[in-house]
């Protein structure tokens, strides 16, 4: 029989996850596994269950937002055994389920699963710690983890709006160094920045880079330039609001192995949550380092 570890955050979204738990985990005993379910008490919480607990299971599943499964995935990349990861999209945004293409109802989503259609996913490594699918600075990168559960809950993605747009009255420039794989090194001013192995991030669809793979080894550099004046601040909206990156604004490559470097302490944000402050960072992919159920 199959053991199957399923993971809830209660909190994410409007919690919408309680009306369907019984017939999500009804899915998955009418199939045969043999199921445990661990709600998450608190940030970091998940991360430290499937980190402890994974070797124990055959299947871990979570629901939540994508901060949920960034804490699964980080758990299951420090434990001693690794097994697949399903996925039951909960969140306000869920970038990196539409990236999966996972269907957006949750019991639609817990069948899919159980068809254990295996896809062997990259993972970014981010000096000690790991993300999903975006490690970001600057612009905007605070407002996800910085806007309440509360409100992203009554208001959903119109929540990170609101919260993004106050922060166009009092906008901070960084003097970064990008190298890409010991080849291609550049500097200057820049309001944000994001690796990424996704094909939307925010919302936002095509500001990654055009042909997205998450499963080649490589992520996407995204810069954006700080604006010389408002028009150019407005010019640069409306190239992501279109999702039309301007090579004016926006530079765009992508490696396996990316170094940032910086003259103060940049706050960094994984997967939208908190990352830490950081003046000298190592993103590496690791090809194909997680199973995913798709």
């Amino acid at each position: 029989m199959t053991r199957l570890l399923l993971i809830i955050n209660p909190k994410s979204g409007k919690g919408t996850i309680r009306s369907s738990l019984l017939e999500i985990t009804d899915v998955f005993i009418k199939e045969g596994y043999d199921v445990t379910i661990y709600i998450s008490q608190k940030v970091g919480d998940a991360r430290e269950k499937v980190k402890k607990a994974a070797r124990y299971y055959d299947l871990v599943i979570c629901s939540g937002g994508d901060g949920t499964l960034d804490e699964v995935v980080s758990g299951m990349m420090e434990s001693e055994r690794k097994c697949p990861i399903g996925y039951i999209p909960a969140g306000s945004t869920n970038d990196f389920a539409d990236s999966l293409k996972l269907p957006k109802d949750m019991v639609a989503a817990a069948k899919r699963i159980t068809e254990f259609n295996e896809f062997p996913c990259d993972i970014g490594c981010f000096n000690d710690d790991y993300f999903v699918y975006v490690a970001a600075f600057g612009l905007f990168t605070d407002v996800s983890y910085e806007t309440s559960q509360d409100l992203k809950n009554a208001l959903g993605h119109m929540a990170y709006l609101l919260e993004g747009a106050k922060k166009l009255t009092n906008i901070k420039s960084y003097h970064m160094t990008a190298r890409v794989d010991d080849e291609l090194e550049v500097s200057g001013e820049y309001i944000y920045g994001m690796v990424t192995n996704s094909t939307s991030v925010g919302g936002f669809k095509n500001i990654t880079g055009k042909d997205v793979k998450l499963d080649d080894g490589m992520f996407e550099l995204t810069l954006v330039k700080m604006p010389k004046n408002l028009v150019e601040l407005q010019a640069i909206i409306g190239a992501m609001l279109t999702q039309t990156p301007d090579d004016k604004y926006f530079f765009q490559t992508r490696g396996r192995e990316i170094e940032l470097i910086s003259e103060e302490p940049v706050p960094w944000a994984l997967d939208g949550e908190y990352g830490g402050e950081h003046t000298d960072i190592f993103v590496r992919d690791v090809e194909k380092a997680l199973t995913l159920l798709v």
